[in-house]
């Protein structure tokens, strides 16, 4: 079983689409995995139904029970983070705390005198495994503000692995996040290769030398294909000779295509709605791509 991790340095190049296209290529040989778990948005094409819901728990924050607090202010004197606000009712002096502003150090709550502030678990989000047109798919959903993406992101692809073993498939296909943070590198780290989803624009170009940097300083093998690569040939052009003078393989082109934003409309991938234009090169290099494994 190989997996394969879609990436790219900034928002907006493809790689949705792109991944999308991998799960109907792999002809039912693929779990397919949404790593992207702050803005998640693989479902809007393979609209999955989902068989399994889980609450997603991580992290604690501090909540003071006003009815035992004796107003010592000891949690205000000890909170680094500015979380513990002063409450004066009627002259009697009682604290509460920030939920937002709260980091979850839990300080207060080890030397609260009166043992009055409790230390729960987080509900952050939910995952989800769910079925698709083209098999298994685990996916997740971060709450709004919530933290410990990158522990969310190491769930999925766990749960993910496990069903590709269980159903003795050829891969993992994981949509990741975009950028270079923690959920990157949560996403990328042991995977058996990395597909970079470039532009060729300036920021694209200069976003795309981030996470190839990043993929190498993880040792993980790196292949790189353009999207819309015909706006600008030159650029292009500079991206596939840096690819090749870095040790990456590049996998090749895909041309602008109105029917990619289309197929988009119609809940269907790329490779689904056409045979030619965007899809053929997407096939092309979804070829390259196994090849190399």
């Amino acid at each position: 079983m190989k997996e394969i991790v879609i990436i790219s340095g900034k928002g907006g190049t493809g790689k949705t689409s792109i991944t999308a296209s991998f799960a109907s290529l792999a002809n039912g040989k693929a779990v397919l995995a949404d790593c992207d778990v702050d803005a998640a948005d693989l479902h809007l094409i393979l609209n999955p139904s989902i068989i399994n819901s889980t609450v997603f728990r991580s992290g604690h924050k501090a909540a003071i029970r006003t009815e035992a607090c004796n107003g010592c202010g000891k949690c205000m004197e000890l909170c680094r983070f500015d979380a513990v606000r002063k409450i004066e009712t009627d002259k009697i002096k009682k604290y509460s705390i920030d939920s937002v502003r709260c980091d979850g150090c839990g300080v207060c709550f080890r030397f609260c005198p009166e043992n009055a502030i409790d230390f729960k678990e987080e509900i952050c989000g939910d995952w989800f495994i769910s079925d698709t047109r083209f098999g298994k798919m685990v996916h997740a959903k971060l709450g709004i503000a919530a933290d410990n993406s990158g522990k969310l992101v190491t769930l999925v692809r766990t749960e993910a692995k496990k069903i590709a073993v269980e159903n003795n498939a050829e891969f993992v296909i994981i949509d990741g996040s975009p950028g270079i943070g923690c959920p990157v590198i949560a996403s990328l780290t042991a995977a058996d290769c990395a597909l970079i989803v470039t532009e060729p624009t300036v920021s694209g170009d200069h976003d795309f030398r981030r996470i190839a940097s990043l993929t190498s300083k993880l040792g993980i093998k790196t292949i790189v294909c353009v999207n819309k690569w015909d706006i600008n040939p030159d650029f292009t052009e500079q991206i596939k000779t840096f690819t090749e003078t870095n040790d990456m393989t590049f996998a090749g082109v895909i041309r602008y295509d109105k029917t990619v934003s289309t197929a988009q409309r119609a809940q269907k991938t790329v490779t689904e709605f056409s045979s030619g234009g965007a899809a053929e090169d997407i096939r092309m290099i979804w070829d390259s791509v196994t090849q190399s494994l």
